[in-house]
C-alpha cells in the first residue's frame, strides 16, 4: 500500500487491522462484478479462459501497482478496453457486421444501459472476455496503492453496468452495494479513527444502500428486478402479460396453469404451427434470443435453402398481441403493422408495437418441403454461424447429460436419426404434467435425471440440449399450435394453444420442426381445462362458431406429423405444415415465461398472506439496524429521556429529593438557554448573574430552596411543591430550546 499508510500505526476494528477489512470488502465487490461475468462465460463456453484472464489481471496489477504512475495506468486501461472492443467487433459474424453502423452501436449501447442482457449479444463470449481486464486491472491497481475510493468507483461502475443490463440479480447487487459501502467506511476508519460515531454513520449508509438497492429499479425498463416487489408479495405473472409476451428471454418455472381465452383467428391456405420466436442460447435455467432486430422494409425476406411451398395466412387478433404468429418461414408481411414489423436474426418476425384487437395482418410463408429420406441424406458441413450459435452449451453442462445423449443416439448414424431417437425417447420415458416442481440448478439435467414429468418447455429444452451434445444444431421455438378449425381454411387459436417445440437444422433444407411433447396426455389436460372454463361460464373462451352447440368436437385428436412420421423407405413429402388442432397452454402458462411486470396479481389474504422471503427479511432487518444506528448517531434515546425528565415531575413524598430534582431540571434548562454553571461557581452566584439577562426573582428563589435542602435545615412538603412549580414554569416557557439538545 502507500508509504504514508504503511508507516503509521495500523488501526484495528474488532482486533482486525482496519486496512485488511477494507481490502476484504473491496474483494467482495470485485467478486460480485466477476460473478456476473463468470456466469456469462460459463453459459457461452469460455469459463476456463475467463478464470485464467482474471488471475493474470490480478497478478499484473499487483506487480505494477507500486511503480506505475496513475496517468500511465489510466492510459493502459483505456488501451486494454479499446483492444477488447476491437476484438469483439472483429468476432461478429458477417451477417451482423453487415448491419453494423455508428447508429447501431449507439443503439446497442443504449439498449445495454436500459435492460438488454449481455447474453443477447451474438458474441457474448468475446464481449465478456473483452470487458473483464480493464476495470479489474484499474480497480486493483488503485487498491494496491491504498486508494480505495477510486477502486470502489471503478468496480462499482463495472457492477452497475450489469445491474442496468439485468444480468446482476437483486441479491448480487445487494452484496456489491454493501461491500462498496463497507470498503469506504473501513478506509475512513483506518485513516481518521473512530469514536463510535463513525461506525454508526457507516451502518446507516450501508443500511440505506441495501434498502434502496433492494426496492428501487435503476432505470425504467431496466432488467434488474427489485428484491422486494413493488406491490404485495405475490410474484405470479398475469395471464394477459404472459400470453402475448414477445420477450427475448424465457425463464423456466415450475407448476403452470392454462388459459382458455381466444387470442386470435387465422385464415390460412394450409394449417400449420404459428411460430412467434426462436431462441438459440441456453443458460441452464432458460433461453435467450441473441442478435439484433432489423426493420422490415417490404419485399421478400430470405427463403429456406431447399424446396418450399407458399402458404398465405391472415391473422386477426381477438385481444391485443405483442407477437406476430406466423408459419415458418415468413417471407412477406402485409397490413398496417408491416411498417412496424421487425425481423430477428433468427428469421422470425415481431411487431414493433402492440397489435390491436381486430387489426389483421397477412403473412406469406415459404414452408420447407422435405422427406425423411432426403433429411437422412443431408451432410454435417454446417455454416460457421450455425455451428457457433446452435451447437453451444454452457460449460457447466454435466458429463452425464452428454453420456445420456450418446446412449439415446447410440444406434443413430445421421443427424436426422439422432433427432428422431431423442424425440421418441422423451415421448416414451417422461410423463406429461402441468404440476411440477422446478429443479434446482440446470433445468435439463434436473428433468432428465430427477423429474418424472414435465410440460413442453422441459421436453423441448431437453431435446435441444441432447442434440447439441451430439453435434446436431437445434433451437428452442415458441408459438401456437394450429388451433380449432371452424371452416376448411379458418382456425380459432386460444391461449391454450401456445406451445414450445424444437427445430433442427439440415443442410439444403433449413430448419425442420420436431415436437417431443407427448400428444395424447397434453390434449387431455387441455380439453379438460376448456370444458371446465365452459362449465364455469368464463368469458372469451369461444366465438360464435366454436360454441359446443355449433360444433361437435372442440379439438382434433390427430397426432402432429413430424419428419419421423414418414416411413424410412419412402420419399413421401413431409412439411412443417400440420393438419392437427391442439389446445395447448398459454404462452406464459405453457412455457413458464415470467413476463415484465405489466401487472401483478394480489393474493386474497392481503400483503402478509405469504411468508416473506429470506432476502426480504434481510432487507427489513438491515433497515431496522440502520434506524437503530441512526438514532444512536443522533442521540435520540438520550434526547427522548431528557425530554421526559424535564417535562414531567411528580412529588415522591421526599421533599429534599423533590427539590434537588426540581433544581436540576431548572439548571439544565438555563444552561441551554444562557450558559452552563462554571466550575467553582455557587448556585446563588450563578442565578444572580443570570438575573441580568432575564431570570426573575421567583426562579432565583428555587436556588435558595436548593441550598436549604442540600446544605441547610431541610425543606417542607410545601417547599417541594413550590420548587416543582417553579421548575415546571421554567421548562414550559423554554420548550423551544429543545431543538438545541445534544449540541
Amino acid at each position: 500500500m502507500s508509504t504514508e499508510t504503511a508507516t503509521r500505526t495500523p488501526r484495528t476494528t474488532l482486533g482486525i487491522p482496519t486496512r485488511y477489512l477494507a481490502v476484504a470488502s473491496l474483494l467482495v465487490l470485485l467478486g460480485a462484478f466477476l460473478a456476473v461475468l463468470y456466469d456469462v462465460t460459463n453459459i457461452v463456453g469460455r469459463r476456463d479462459q475467463f478464470v485464467l484472464l482474471v488471475v493474470a489481471t490480478f497478478v499484473a496489477a499487483t506487480l505494477v501497482g507500486k511503480t506505475l504512475r496513475p496517468v500511465v495506468a489510466l492510459t493502459l486501461t483505456l488501451l486494454i478496453l479499446g483492444g477488447g472492443f476491437a476484438a469483439y467487433i472483429l468476432s461478429l459474424p458477417e451477417s451482423q457486421l453487415a448491419l453494423l453502423s455508428f447508429d447501431q452501436l449507439a443503439a446497442d449501447s443504449l439498449a445495454l444501459a436500459s435492460g438488454l442482457s449481455v447474453l443477447r449479444l451474438v458474441a457474448a463470449d468475446v464481449w465478456a472476455l473483452a470487458v473483464t481486464p480493464a476495470p479489474l486491472f484499474l480497480a486493483w491497481y488503485f487498491a494496491v496503492r491504498g486508494r480505495y475510493g477510486p477502486a470502489v468507483i471503478v468496480a462499482g461502475v463495472g457492477l452497475g453496468l450489469f445491474v442496468l443490463t439485468g444480468d446482476a440479480d437483486g441479491l448480487l447487487t445487494l452484496v456489491g452495494v454493501c461491500a462498496g459501502a463497507a470498503t469506504l467506511g473501513f478506509d475512513s476508519l483506518d485513516r481518521f479513527g473512530s469514536d463510535g460515531g463513525q461506525l454508526d454513520a457507516l451502518t446507516v449508509v450501508i443500511a440505506t444502500m441495501i434498502v434502496v438497492a433492494a426496492t428501487v429499479s435503476v432505470l425504467p425498463g431496466a432488467g434488474a428486478a427489485p428484491i422486494i416487489p413493488n406491490s404485495g408479495l405475490s410474484d405470479q405473472p398475469t395471464v394477459e402479460a404472459s400470453l402475448v409476451s414477445a420477450s427475448d428471454n424465457i425463464g423456466i418455472v415450475g407448476s403452470i396453469s392454462l388459459s382458455p381465452e381466444v387470442r386470435f383467428e387465422v385464415e390460412s391456405t394450409t394449417p400449420s404451427y404459428w411460430q412467434t420466436a426462436s431462441f438459440d442460447r441456453y443458460t441452464g435455467d432458460g433461453w435467450v434470443r441473441t442478435g439484433n432486430t432489423a426493420p422490415y422494409t417490404g419485399g421478400r425476406l430470405d427463403e429456406p435453402p431447399g424446396p418450399s411451398r407458399r402458404i398465405r395466412q391472415t391473422v386477426t387478433p381477438a385481444t391485443p398481441l405483442d407477437a406476430m404468429p406466423a408459419a415458418w418461414r415468413p417471407i412477406n408481411v402485409e397490413g398496417d403493422v408491416a411498417s412496424d414489423t421487425l425481423v430477428t436474426s433468427q428469421g422470425s418476425i415481431r411487431p414493433g408495437r402492440s397489435i390491436a384487437a381486430g387489426e389483421n395482418y397477412t403473412v406469406t410463408s415459404a414452408v420447407p418441403q422435405y422427406t425423411a429420406a432426403s433429411l437422412r441424406r443431408t451432410g454435417t458441413d454446417y455454416p460457421e454461424e450455425i455451428r457457433d450459435r446452435y451447437l453451444a452449451l454452457p460449460d457447466s453442462t454435466s458429463d452425464r447429460v452428454r453420456q445420456q445423449a450418446a446412449t439415446i443416439t447410440a444406434d443413430a448414424e445421421t443427424p436426422y436419426d439422432k433427432a428422431v431417437a431423442v424425440e421418441r425417447w422423451l415421448e416414451e420415458n417422461k410423463e406429461y404434467s402441468l404440476q411440477v416442481t422446478r429443479p434446482e440448478g440446470d433445468i435439463v439435467e434436473g428433468f432428465l435425471f430427477e423429474m418424472d414429468s414435465g410440460y413442453c418447455t422441459y421436453y423441448a429444452s431437453s431435446m435441444v440440449v441432447l442434440l447439441r451434445s451430439e453435434g446436431v444444431p437445434a433451437r428452442f421455438v415458441t408459438g401456437y399450435t394450429t388451433g380449432q378449425p371452424v371452416e376448411d381454411d379458418r382456425y380459432v387459436v386460444r391461449g391454450l394453444d401456445a406451445h414450445a417445440w424444437v427445430e433442427v437444422y439440415f443442410e439444403d433444407t433449413g430448419w425442420v420442426r420436431f415436437d417431443p411433447t407427448p400428444t395424447e396426455p397434453r390434449q387431455a389436460a387441455e380439453n379438460q381445462r376448456l370444458v371446465q372454463a365452459r362449465d364455469e361460464g368464463e368469458q372469451g373462451v369461444d366465438t360464435n362458431e366454436t360454441r359446443p352447440e355449433t360444433t361437435e368436437n372442440s379439438t382434433d385428436s390427430t397426432d402432429t406429423p413430424t419428419p419421423s412420421d414418414s416411413t424410412d423407405s419412402t420419399d413421401t413429402p413431409v412439411s412443417n405444415d400440420s393438419n392437427e388442432s391442439n389446445i395447448g397452454p398459454g404462452l406464459g402458462d405453457r412455457l413458464g415465461i415470467t413476463p415484465p411486470p405489466v401487472g401483478s396479481s394480489q393474493s386474497d389474504g392481503g400483503l402478509f398472506s405469504t411468508t416473506p422471503s429470506r432476502e426480504t427479511m434481510f432487507v427489513w432487518f438491515a433497515g431496522l439496524v440502520g434506524i437503530v444506528a441512526g438514532a444512536r448517531r443522533l442521540r435520540l434515546p438520550y434526547k427522548l429521556w431528557l425530554l421526559l425528565y424535564l417535562a414531567f415531575q411528580r412529588r415522591t413524598g421526599h421533599p429534599t429529593a423533590d427539590v434537588l430534582r426540581a433544581y436540576d431540571r431548572l439548571e439544565r434548562i438555563l444552561e441551554r438557554t444562557y450558559r452552563p454553571r462554571r466550575s467553582g461557581e455557587t448556585v446563588r452566584a450563578y442565578l444572580d448573574s443570570l438575573s441580568r439577562v432575564g431570570v426573575d426573582s421567583r426562579t432565583q428563589s428555587l436556588g435558595g430552596l436548593y441550598e436549604r435542602a442540600r446544605y441547610g435545615r431541610g425543606v417542607s412538603r410545601e417547599d417541594a411543591k413550590e420548587a416543582i412549580a417553579i421548575a415546571n414554569a421554567a421548562v414550559r416557557s423554554r420548550l423551544p430550546v429543545f431543538k438545541r439538545w445534544g449540541r
